[in-house]
């Protein structure tokens, strides 16, 4: 079947997805990659519109990674809607799905595993020990194989895209990682594959990540440049409402992710909570939240 921007070539095996890129590299093709868990929403879609617009054949992947899972975490009930994803892959003219099991990412007797290293222990990494380890280890195997020219990645998964930003650094990758703005429902709410799970109730209580991130912000814009300020600011919407379990809300370097105590334009503010059994993370970066 031939790669054509108005048709989607469903692939699982590794070898055949190399097959289809190196057709389309014979042709001068510049490929570009987003890779997702599926359960597709807006925010998935605008990544591949970026790609798009960097590439000639965009690739998108779909696969529930365990190793980024906990024992005590979602995977068994982690969505996957895998025919209307590919409806959304087809609209949005993804050229290549690719939708590996994990018999054919993890074979039997595989014995490395990348770390993310003492970065990827902060935050989401305390919260979840783990999880980048996971991470890193399936996107190093992704990017060997599509190989792409560029790969996109959404900016709600912050540390998430410090980290593949480092991976690609360290490991001498050949591409360039774009990071994508957030996308939000109208209210505010970052887009999540797990609000899904949230009752009604608890997607009104969910708004209080935004509100707490837009206080420390409006914060920083009247002039407030102490960090230990700004997250005061933010807790004080969080701790307002009772549903919602607050893990941190801080102020960081958005490349290395390490705590400031004086805020500049472009630092990030972070924040993970729960709500009800969900859990969630958003942020901002100050003084240059244009979608936000």
């Amino acid at each position: 079947m031939p790669i054509t921007a108005t048709s989607l070539l469903r692939v699982s095996g590794i070898e055949e997805l190399r097959s289809a890129i190196a057709a389309a590299r014979r042709n001068g093709a510049r490929i570009g990659f987003v890779p997702t868990m599926g359960a597709l929403h807006q925010g998935h879609l605008s990544l591949i519109d970026r790609a798009r617009a960097e590439s000639d054949v965009v690739v998108m992947s779909i696969f529930v990674n365990p190793l980024q899972f906990g024992p005590s975490e979602d995977f068994a009930r982690y969505p996957r809607p895998i025919e209307e994803d590919e409806r959304l892959a087809l609209q949005a003219a993804v050229d290549v799905l690719f939708t590996p099991n994990v018999q054919d990412m993890y074979p039997e007797g595989r014995v490395i595993t990348v770390t993310a290293g003492e970065h990827g222990t902060k935050w989401e990494g305390a919260a979840r020990p783990g999880h980048f380890d996971g991470v890193l280890t399936v996107v190093a195997k992704l990017f060997n194989i599509v190989q792409p020219d560029i790969s996109v990645f959404g900016r709600k998964d912050l540390q998430q895209a410090s980290l593949i930003k480092s991976l690609v650094r360290d490991l001498d990758f050949p591409m360039t990682i774009i990071v994508a703005p957030i996308i939000r429902e109208p209210d505010g709410l970052a887009l999540s594959s797990r609000n899904r799970y949230l009752s009604d109730g608890e997607r009104r209580a969910a708004l209080s990540l935004i509100g707490s991130l837009r206080a420390a912000s409006a914060s920083f814009d009247s002039g407030v440049r102490g960090a230990r300020e700004l997250e005061a600011a933010g807790h004080e919407v969080i701790d307002a409402v009772t549903d919602v379990k607050l893990d941190y809300f801080a102020v960081v370097n958005p490349e290395t992710m390490e705590p400031e105590t004086a805020a500049h334009r472009g630092s990030a503010v972070i924040v993970a909570a729960k709500v009800g059994n969900t859990r969630l993370i958003d942020n901002v970066l100050l003084g240059d939240n244009d979608q936000d």
